[in-house]
Parts: C-alpha cells; structure tokens; sequence
C-alpha cells in the first residue's frame, strides 16, 4: 500500500523557516510526482509545489517562489519542502501527497493525487 507520512511542521514566528519532510513508501513505480498542498481554515486546498520523480523538474505557487524549496532524497524515499521567510498567510495545513502520473508534476493539482499522507500543521504568528 502506498502510505505517506509527512511531518515537520510546527509554530514559527514571520520571517522564520521550517522544513518539512514526506516519507513515502509502498510503490516502486519510476516515474511519479510528489506535491505539497496546504488548506487554510476556511479556504481550498492549493498546491504550493510538486516535484518529479523522473528528472526532478519543480512546480511552485506564485506565492512561495522564492521563499520555499521543494527537493528529493531518493535513497531514502523522502520529499522535503524548506519554507523560509514564512509569512502569516503560509499557516495552513500542509499535506504531501503522490501521482502515479509524473508527467503531470507541472500542473501540481491536487485531484489528480491519489495518494495522500495526514497533515502537519504550520502556525506562522506575527
């Protein structure tokens, strides 16, 4: 079974970082995209940003250009997502989530993930 299990979240202070990390298991397929999402309270869920599994090629939300990193550790089967100069409009909870369709990393919409680890929230104060 594919299972995702994302953590690192937590309270931080604007202009602060975390990193979050996704550990995924329980698929051999090559060529998949791994995307972050996040849902604030009362709002839809958005993709902040996806990676490819094959060439790792990177989709980011307009609002975290700059600001966040989306990498791949291969060997250990795990997505991280650096957020630096985290502003109070980040906090949301943040999910990983799997395609089994890489080639649609660069749409990063999360109906077509089928897969998704439980939440870590991010609580940006300011």
């Amino acid at each position: 079974d594919v299972q995702l299990q994302a953590f690192g979240g937590g309270l931080v202070q604007a202009g602060g970082s975390l990193r979050l990390s996704c550990a995924a298991s329980g698929f051999t397929f090559d060529d998949y995209a791994i995307g972050w999402f996040r849902q604030a309270p009362g709002k839809e869920r958005e993709g902040v940003s996806c990676i490819s599994s094959s060439d790792f090629s990177t989709y980011y939300a307009d609002s975290v250009k700059g600001r966040f990193t989306i990498s791949s550790d291969s060997a250990k089967n795990t997505v991280y997502l650096q957020m630096n100069t985290l502003k109070p409009e980040d906090t949301a909870v943040y999910y990983c989530a799997v395609d089994l369709v890489g080639s649609r990393w660069y749409r990063c919409g999360s109906y077509e993930y089928g897969y998704w680890g439980q939440g870590t929230e991010v609580t940006v104060s300011s």
